[in-house]
């Protein structure tokens, strides 16, 4: 009874300090390096997606701006909470970059990572996540997740939703892998 004590205390602590530790769309201190490490990550990422799933590649050539989340962090005993820093490109540019938070309640146990990209293929999609005051997945322009099978079949007559979802290189163990109710806010690193 006393080791689940703990670990519940130790990924609810985890939890608290991934929320605490996300920076706010107001923050001011630019941090070059920080924003150097992104774009890094954020090449990373695109290139593992493009080769795991080709069809992503395809997709990127028809959107207007893709935001990559290299590396989000999920944790969760009951409480759960997930983190992660990315990036918006429009073509080969960094247009900004962004945060993704969530907070969940529920039957959920373990830590996971990992990575996220969203194909914004229309610039009513685009101006909606730059207007709004945090675009809150589920609210908003409509998003598909993308697996393997969906992947296969997009083409230019089936791509009529304005974002386009994938998840790709999970690691860990974490019951669940949803997106609802995610916030995306604009940051300064």
């Amino acid at each position: 009874m006393r080791t689940k004590l703990t670990i519940c205390l130790i990924l609810i602590t985890v939890s608290a300090s991934m929320l605490i530790g996300c920076e706010s769309p107001g923050s001011k201190q630019v941090n070059p390096a920080a924003a150097v490490e992104i774009d890094r990550e954020v090449d990373i990422a695109l290139a593992q997606l493009f080769q795991t799933t080709p069809e992503a590649r395809d997709l990127a050539a028809r959107a207007k701006g893709i935001l990559v989340f290299p590396n989000i962090l999920k944790a969760g005993f009951i409480a759960g909470a997930q983190y992660g820093k990315g990036a918006m490109r429009k073509g080969r540019m960094t247009t900004g970059y962004y945060n993704i938070v969530a907070a969940s309640y529920g039957l959920q146990a373990g830590v996971q990572s990992f990575s996220y990209a969203m194909f914004f293929m229309n610039n009513e999609a685009l101006n909606y996540l730059d207007s709004s005051a945090g675009f809150e997945i589920g609210v908003g322009p409509s998003v598909v997740v993308v697996d393997a099978g969906v992947a296969r079949t997009l083409t230019t007559t089936t791509l009529k939703d304005d974002v386009y979802a994938f998840i790709f290189g999970q690691q860990g163990l974490m019951a669940g892998l949803g997106l609802q109710g995610s916030k995306i806010s604009r940051i300064t690193p």
